[in-house]
């Protein structure tokens, strides 16, 4: 009886622990853990289909009177259609009768759905007139409300239908742009991310659920030998895993949001016209007159199904001109911060003899960018504009010589007036996008979100507080595996205190 009171102990003060621990509040903790949805039983109803004039629009609602809205809308007197099949209906207002429209209804009973919940999807002729009369009829619904943004998938993440991470591959899906981007948003919805983190969370509570064994059953010898080595190899394993994924140079993140392209170089070089030819649109003003661009010009493109953020900047030189001083100061900035510099060189400028003209684009890279003492390579592509001004065998010279040089990042000659030159260069630009971004759809899966990061970083650094304290002070020990479940569980949106109390019960024969 003493030992079951001890035990029953063991659990609330663990359970209490946790709980009261950094991260969520006790009550949204236990509801996240266990399934229990936070939201009350009021149903939601909203246009799931794109805004504007379509063929067909869908309309979704969810909740408990759900069936009561499809029963009145869709004429069904007596049993409700075969779950997710397809009926062909007239939607009817449920207080004038009056037809609205005919069109199909689907039925999902719960929890058989996306939300989770009792479901129902009218798919409507998708004019603005039909739309608007189909959501006042379900709003006339008792108990139906419209949707906030968002609540479908709420719902479903709280009943258990997708996990944090997978929420927010769903949501870049849906805001995908290039094909890259949907395959890094479809393989992260698909949810390999968060099995990858809860394989790590799963071998924390286990880790946890060792130590904190040990603490309180050791003396008692009731724990056998070697428990707190296992947690060593298992803490040393962890850490090396997370230190891989975290050194990803951010690939993820960067195809998620977009590479940073930035055209820089001096002052009439081209750089505007670049942008335009790029962009195939007039983005930028071009003139003949020098500092023509003070202010960043922005552009996204689409570069072989990768997303680039493209920069136009102002000419780098000294400028008496106040204005244009704080638009090469900003051009600087960018440079820094950017993920590849296109470095734009007026060709006709060049030294006619090709060894001086390579000895002066290092010089170049030095001086008119000087972001580093050695500039990465890989961070840069040298562009020589305007080569239709140069003889054909003096640019043949040119880059073979150019191509013999090392310590240059590469070199593109193209000319934007009649476009020569032009695939070659969008060929290594796509090369080095491609590079900077990875292939979402090998290797392991790669780091989306800033969040991600910040959380794994808590992480990582709690399981360096575990081994710091592991000879001096088991249970700071045992807070630094606790800080680094808790820093996991903000990522994937669940982490349970009884999961940890059950491995402790199931991998111990305590009391025996």
């Amino acid at each position: 009886m003493m030992l079951s009171l001890v035990y029953r102990g063991i659990r609330r003060a663990a359970v209490h622990s946790l709980m009261t621990s950094r991260g969520t509040p006790p009550r949204r903790f236990l509801s996240i853990c266990d399934g229990v949805p936070l939201v009350d039983a009021e149903t939601i109803f909203a246009l799931s289909s794109g805004h504007g004039r379509c063929g067909v629009a869908v309309i979704r609602a969810s909740g408990p009177a759900s069936a009561t809205a499809l029963r009145c809308m869709a004429g069904l007197t007596r049993s409700l259609p075969p779950p997710r099949t397809a009926l062909l209906r007239s939607i009817t207002d449920p207080q004038t009768k009056e037809v609205l429209d005919r069109g199909l209804v689907l039925w999902f009973p719960a929890p058989h759905s996306f939300t989770g919940e009792d479901s129902v999807e009218f798919h409507i002729h998708g004019g603005p007139a039909v739309i608007t009369a189909v959501l006042q009829a379900l709003g006339s619904v008792p108990g139906m409300r419209p949707a906030e943004a968002g609540e479908f998938t709420r719902r479903a993440f709280q009943a258990g239908k997708l996990g944090l991470t997978e929420v927010e591959g769903l949501g870049d899906l849906i805001h995908a742009e290039t094909e890259a981007q949907r395959r890094q948003a479809l393989r992260q919805m698909s949810g390999e991310l968060g099995r990858l983190y809860q394989d790590w969370s799963h071998r924390l509570k286990r880790c946890l659920a060792h130590v904190e064994a040990f603490i309180d059953f050791s003396e008692d010898e009731l724990i056998e030998d070697g428990v707190l080595n296992q947690v060593d190899r298992s803490v040393c394993d962890l850490q090396a895993e997370m230190e891989s994924h975290l050194k990803d140079e951010r690939r993820g993140e960067r195809l998620r949001s977009g590479v940073q392209v930035v055209i820089a170089g001096a002052t009439n070089a081209g750089k505007s016209s670049l942008l335009n030819t790029l962009c195939q649109r007039p983005a930028a003003i071009v003139s003949p007159i020098a500092g023509t661009t003070r202010d960043i010009v922005e552009t996204a493109l689409d570069i072989g199904g990768f997303p680039v953020l493209l920069s136009d900047t102002a000419g780098l030189r000294e400028s008496p001109d106040v204005v244009e001083r704080e638009g090469v100061r900003r051009a600087r900035e960018r440079v820094q911060q950017a993920d590849l510099t296109l470095v734009v060189v007026d060709s006709s400028q060049l030294p006619s003899d090709a060894q001086k003209a390579a000895d002066f684009l290092q010089w170049y890279l030095r001086s008119v960018l000087p972001t580093e003492e050695q500039p990465e390579t890989d961070r840069f592509l040298l562009v020589l504009n305007k080569t239709d001004l140069l003889p054909q065998e003096q640019r043949l010279k040119l880059n073979g010589e150019l191509m013999r040089v090392s310590g240059l990042p590469p070199v593109c000659l193209i000319s934007c007036h009649t476009n020569d030159g032009l695939q070659d260069f969008l060929t290594v630009l796509h090369s080095s996008v491609k590079t900077l971004c990875g292939d979402p759809l090998s290797g392991a899966p790669t780091l989306t979100q800033a969040r991600h990061r910040a959380h794994l970083q808590q992480c990582f650094a709690a399981l360096a507080q575990y081994q710091r304290y592991r000879d001096i002070d088991l249970a700071l020990a045992a807070e630094g595996v606790r800080l680094a479940l808790t820093s996991l569980g903000r990522i994937t949106g669940r982490v349970g205190a009884e999961e940890i109390l059950d491995i402790i019960f199931k991998d111990f024969c305590i009391g025996k």
